[in-house]
C-alpha cells in the first residue's frame, strides 16, 4: 500500500470509529434523560450496546476487507509493471542478438562452421522469443477462458523421450534425464501437457542452470494415478515465495537486481493447465538442494 493511500485509509478509519463511539455515547446519554426508570433504562442501554457492537464488528470487517483489497490491487499493479519491464527487456534481447548474428554473417566471410554456429544461435534466440510470446498469449487466453480441454490417449513415455531429445539437442549437452517406472499412456490434452512439461523444464534451466542435471520422472501411485514432475539441483524456492509461485506475474527475487530471465507467467500457466485437466500440482524441496514440481493426474 502506498504511503499516502495508507495514511488516508487509517485516518478515515479512525475518524469513522471515533464518530461511531461519540454517537453511541450521546445516544446512551439521551436515553438516560428520556427514560428515567432504571429497569427500562437498563434494557434500552443493553439494546443500544448490543446493536452498536454488531454494527462495530461489521464496520471493522468491512474496513479490513477494503484494506486487503487495496493491498492486493496495489500488489498486482506492481507485478504488472514489473511484467511490462521484463517483457520489454526480454523482447529486445533476442532481437538485438539476432541482428548482431545476421550482420556478422553478412559482413564477414566466415568459415562454414562459424557461420552455422551463428545461425544456430539465431535460431535458439528465435525459439526463446517464440516461447515467451506463446506464454503471453496462453496467459491471455486463460484469462478470457478461451481454452477447451481436448482429451486424447497419449503415449506419455514417448512424449517425455521426444522432449528430452529436443532440449538436449538445443542445449548441446545431456542436461535432461528421464526416470520412468514403466511405460505409461494417459488421457490428456496433448497441447496442455507438453506446455506443462516445457514450462517446468524452462523454469529449471532458468534458475538452476544447465551445469547440473534436470530430471523428469514419472510413476504410478497405489491408486493408479499418474505422478510426474521435474526436479533440479538449484537453490530451490525460498519459503516466503512458495505460497505465491503459481500466481500470475510472480517472480523470485528483487526486480532491480534479478539476473534470471522470464515474465512470471510460466508457473501460472502450468498450474492452470493442470487444474483444467483435473490434476493437482505442488512444490516440494528437492533434497539436498533444488526444486521439485510434482503433478498428479
Amino acid at each position: 500500500m502506498k504511503k499516502q493511500t495508507a495514511i488516508f485509509f487509517y485516518v478515515l478509519g479512525f475518524y469513522v470509529i471515533l464518530q461511531f463511539t461519540w454517537w453511541g455515547y450521546h445516544l446512551v446519554d439521551l436515553t438516560t434523560e428520556i427514560e428515567p426508570e432504571e429497569k427500562n433504562l437498563a434494557k434500552k442501554i443493553f439494546m443500544i450496546f448490543s446493536e452498536g457492537m454488531v454494527f462495530f464488528i461489521i464496520l471493522m470487517i468491512g474496513l479490513w476487507k477494503i484494506r486487503s483489497s487495496i493491498r492486493k490491487e496495489l500488489s498486482l499493479s506492481q507485478r504488472q509493471n514489473n511484467f511490462l519491464l521484463s517483457v520489454t527487456h526480454e523482447l529486445k534481447t533476442p532481437l538485438a542478438a539476432n541482428k548482431l548474428y545476421l550482420q556478422t554473417i553478412l559482413k564477414r566471410d566466415l568459415e562454414t562452421d562459424k557461420r552455422n554456429s551463428l545461425i544456430q544461435k539465431a535460431i535458439s534466440e528465435n525459439q526463446r522469443l517464440e516461447a515467451m510470446i506463446d506464454n503471453i498469449l496462453n496467459a491471455s487466453r486463460l484469462e478470457n477462458q478461451v481454452f477447451k480441454v481436448h482429451l486424447e490417449k497419449i503415449d506419455f513415455s514417448q512424449l517425455l523421450t521426444d522432449i528430452k531429445e529436443r532440449y538436449n539437442k538445443i542445449l548441446q549437452k545431456e542436461v535432461l534425464i528421464i526416470e520412468l517406472e514403466g511405460n505409461f499412456s494417459i488421457n490428456a490434452d496433448c497441447f496442455m501437457l507438453e506446455a506443462i512439461i516445457n514450462n517446468l523444464i524452462d523454469n529449471s534451466i532458468k534458475y538452476a542452470g544447465v551445469d547440473s542435471p534436470i530430471t523428469i520422472y514419472s510413476r504410478r501411485s497405489s491408486s493408479g494415478n499418474l505422478i510426474f514432475g521435474v526436479k533440479d539441483c538449484g537453490n530451490g524456492i525460498p519459503s516466503d515465495f512458495q505460497s505465491e509461485i503459481f500466481n500470475k506475474f510472480v517472480r523470485i527475487g528483487n526486480e532491480d537486481t534479478r539476473a534470471q530471465k522470464g515474465t512470471g507467467l510460466g508457473l501460472f500457466i502450468v498450474a492452470e493447465f493442470v487444474r483444467m485437466q483435473g490434476g493437482k500440482i505442488k512444490y516440494i524441496d528437492n533434497k539436498p538442494s533444488g526444486a521439485n514440481f510434482e503433478i498428479t493426474f
